[in-house]
């Protein structure tokens, strides 16, 4: 596998692509290039992380420094930071917490595990009677869920979209649809993971046009991605889960009415829904579950990534009532699947998002910071699309004047990297902004200019 791939398609980091070297030349440090040299020799190489593009020293809040004091406004994060980075009120947590118990294993209960079960069962849509599982990442839980899903049905097939990330993991990158995960000799991936293509609006694989002034035109295409997934549950026949995205985290929104309909075929067909909030969940998109506007319940739920408030690493799988079918199996069965501290982030990440009214924020920023960047780029050709839900953005970048969209959206990356905004390409062409729930308004403007002078200067 390459240390330098091409322009990256993935959930994971931005891809160094082929500016890399110039911007290592340039724009690094001596003591930022001496720390990512250590690093690139001491770390099995792998597509999307290493070799690492910088170093950094610090995170707080909504900021980055790497090893010379150069300081950037992270709107990557990946999928961590909604609290931000160092939260003080989770950095105090945690340290009463390692005073008080730093440890249980498995097979004892500890008071914080037990309290962030019953409140994410208390507050998840899966209502009355949900049980949670915890897991040390979201690839584990993704494993859980599928594994949950065999059991609860009697079946072993999935249905899931290409496209979509669900983790690294066998299991996870089976139903998963990227390349760079299910090819390249890591197979073969699990037998009966069948993929459909994905609600995509602004790029649809059926080749519909969206509505004039952008979004579907549901009276063309008859939301073609929903009735063919109903076709493939009907035609297989025995599948036990679909597992998608409810906001898929490139981003695309879902067309209205979408979910609802995928509720039905699955309900007609006897599958379970999986829904995979691992990056959207937890306010990023305006509301609490990335799910909730869209009217459609899952069967199970899997949260992570900013669970753990950007410290430690956490994921939840939490299945509805009727799913609690395992009891002579090892779904999971992790070493820290009731760590006092992981759960004592959780619960108070959890807290955050309440108390600060995180998800209420997101909804409003994520309106303003839509509406200035029309105004910002409204000038600039080339531009495809502008998308999001909440804080979670994409700007889709065009092919113009004999430069592909992947060539000017990763010379936008760059030229944003050095204004001093980080950010992510998702699927070669979109730039993805994501930053922490906790922006002022200043800052989310400021980095908006940045993003648009950079599409400006590509």
């Amino acid at each position: 596998m390459s240390a330098n791939p091409q322009p990256d398609r993935s959930e994971g980091d931005i891809n160094l692509g082929p500016r890399r070297a110039g911007w290592m030349a340039g724009a690094l440090g001596p003591r930022s290039r001496a720390l990512v040299e250590r690093d690139a020799a001491a770390f099995l190489r792998q597509s999307l992380s290493t070799p690492c593009l910088s170093a950094i020293r610090k995170a707080e809040g909504i900021w980055i420094e790497d090893m010379d004091g150069r300081r950037f406004m992270d709107f990557h994060g990946n999928s961590v930071h909604h609290i931000g980075y160092a939260h003080p009120r989770l950095v105090a947590a945690l340290k009463a917490q390692m005073d008080e118990l730093s440890f249980a294993p498995r097979r004892f209960a500890c008071e914080p595990a037990a309290e962030l079960a019953e409140r994410l069962t208390a507050i998840a849509p899966t209502g009355p009677g949900s049980r949670v599982l915890f897991a040390p990442g979201g690839s584990e839980g993704i494993e859980i869920a599928l594994k949950l899903a065999r059991v609860a049905t009697g079946r072993f097939k999935t249905v899931s979209f290409w496209d979509a990330f669900h983790g690294a993991g066998f299991g996870s990158s089976s139903v998963g649809g990227e390349a760079l995960f299910r090819s390249n000799g890591i197979g073969p991936l699990l037998a009966g993971t069948e993929h459909v293509a994905p609600f995509a609006c602004a790029r649809c694989p059926y080749g519909f046009d969206p509505a004039p002034g952008g979004g579907p035109d549901l009276d063309t295409c008859r939301m073609t991605c929903a009735r063919m997934l109903r076709y493939v549950l009907e035609k297989e026949g025995d599948v036990a889960a679909v597992v998608a995205e409810p906001v898929r985290a490139v981003p695309y929104v879902p067309p209205p009415g979408f979910w609802a309909e995928v509720r039905r075929a699955c309900d007609d067909a006897g599958a379970l829904l999986i829904f995979d909030e691992i990056p959207t969940g937890l306010g990023k998109t305006g509301s609490l579950f990335s799910h909730e506007p869209f009217g459609a319940r899952p069967d199970i739920l899997v949260l992570g990534k900013a669970l753990g408030g950007a410290m430690l690493p956490l994921a939840a799988v939490i299945a509805r009532a009727g799913l609690d079918v395992a009891a002579d199996r090892a779904l999971g069965h992790y070493t820290h699947e009731k760590n006092p501290l992981l759960a004592r982030a959780g619960l108070t990440t959890l807290d955050i998002v309440r108390d600060e009214g995180l998800a209420e924020r997101a909804a409003t920023l994520g309106t303003l910071a839509l509406e200035r960047l029309r105004e910002l780029t409204g000038p600039l050709p080339g531009i495809a699309d502008i998308r999001g839900a909440g804080l979670l953005i994409g700007i889709e970048l065009a092919d113009h004047l004999g430069r592909s969209a992947a060539d000017r959206a990763e010379a936008a990356f760059y030229a944003a990297l050095a204004a001093g905004v980080s950010l992510k390409i998702s699927q070669g062409t979109v730039l993805t902004l994501s930053p922490p729930l906790t922006i002022a308004e200043a800052e989310l403007e400021r980095a908006l200019a940045i993003v648009a002078a950079a599409i400006g200067s590509a």
